[in-house]
């Protein structure tokens, strides 16, 4: 039998198009395009030798060629206000690592923006939705009444919010059940013999702090704990709210053994108003926070918290966006995740007294 030879597949041009691309997997322009754009009509193998061929070829599409194509410039938008209480330090670094790497990873790229003010923000959305800058936006820090929402919901613009709201229509998410590890917290407490629990809640008018008030409450429920009014203080958001926070607590005429903190900024100011009163936290006073941020572990004792992994979470912000700006439904497109404890020197046992 003579053998045949193997025609070498013909050398590339510089730059790898889709014609090249669909010749070299002998398929059609349209089936490489469809594959490549996520078209519901192309079989998930199908998908994957596309994208496979794609990647070992070089292969990236021409940005403005695409848009007239799909309507969409490929780009996530993030508008970050820095007029709030701490302009979303300290997790916006790792969250940002997180969307870029993941955008990054589909050929999408991070559109921010930052703001003064709601109306500045609003004024953004629609900017970088009129000039084609963004496809469509993640929203943190959501609040229960959200302008934002109503803003891009009316004009049909694709968004996914990091964090949750009162009007959950046409609304895709990715949050942390912060509710859950509040709840947690307050069960932990009653556990170590605290009956006195009390409570530093968020900001008022933001969703987080709403879910976390419900958390309390319903962890004072499960533990069989009554629910004492005087047990929740005034929102703080900083170390000297916190600290005055903690302080109209720990002067009742029968202060909490223990305190949760919604968030550990005002957690370091029940430290300062323990230690105004002699009280020695973890032995004297149990404190319970959340968010995880790095000057808790400074604290002495370190801040028992409950830790987000905002990298991870920026990642899945953005591959939900990007799902939901090639058409899938926002109803499909809503998941919770969870914090996780970082157990550590500022809880213990309720003193006897308590």
């Amino acid at each position: 039998m003579q053998a045949t030879e193997t025609a070498e597949p013909s050398a590339l041009p510089e730059r790898v198009r889709i014609v090249d691309l669909a010749a070299q997997l002998g398929l059609t322009k349209g089936t490489v395009s469809r594959a490549l754009n996520d078209h519901p009509d192309i079989s998930d193998r199908t998908r994957l030798r596309v994208r496979k061929a794609a990647e070992k070829l070089g292969y990236r599409p021409l940005s403005h060629a695409q848009a007239i194509r799909t309507g969409r410039v490929r780009s996530l938008g993030l508008v970050l206000q820095v007029n709030e209480h701490d302009a979303h330090r300290p997790f916006v670094a790792e969250f940002l690592a997180g969307l870029s790497q993941a955008a990054s990873a589909e050929d999408w790229t991070l559109t921010v923006a930052t703001a003064g003010s709601d109306e500045q923000t609003l004024d953004l959305l629609d900017r970088l939705t009129v000039e084609k800058k963004a496809d469509g936006f993640i929203l943190p820090r959501t609040k229960l009444h959200d302008p934002r929402i109503d803003f891009l919901r009316t004009r049909g613009v694709p968004f996914v919010l990091y964090g949750r709201t009162e009007d959950a229509g046409g609304c895709a998410w990715f949050d942390i059940e912060s509710e859950k590890s509040i709840e947690d917290a307050v069960m932990l407490l009653a556990g170590l013999d605290h009956k006195r629990i009390g409570f530093v809640p968020g900001a008022d008018g933001y969703s987080y702090a709403k879910l976390r008030h419900d958390g309390y409450l319903a962890g004072l429920a499960r533990s069989g704990l009554s629910h004492d009014t005087q047990l929740i203080a005034p929102p703080a958001m900083g170390r000297d709210a916190g600290a005055a926070a903690a302080a109209i607590l720990l002067d009742l005429p029968h202060p909490p053994s223990a305190i949760v903190c919604s968030v550990d900024a005002a957690a370091l100011g029940v430290y300062d108003a323990a230690r105004h009163r002699g009280l020695k936290i973890g032995t004297d006073l149990s404190v319970i926070s959340y968010d995880g941020i790095p000057e808790t572990t400074l604290l002495d004792p370190p801040l028992s918290t409950y830790r987000v992994d905002t990298r991870a979470a920026g990642a899945r912000l953005a591959e939900l966006l990007i799902k939901r700006c090639r058409g899938a439904p926002p109803e499909d497109l809503r998941e919770l995740g969870r914090a996780a404890f970082r157990s550590r020197g500022s809880h213990g046992v309720a003193p006897a007294k308590a």
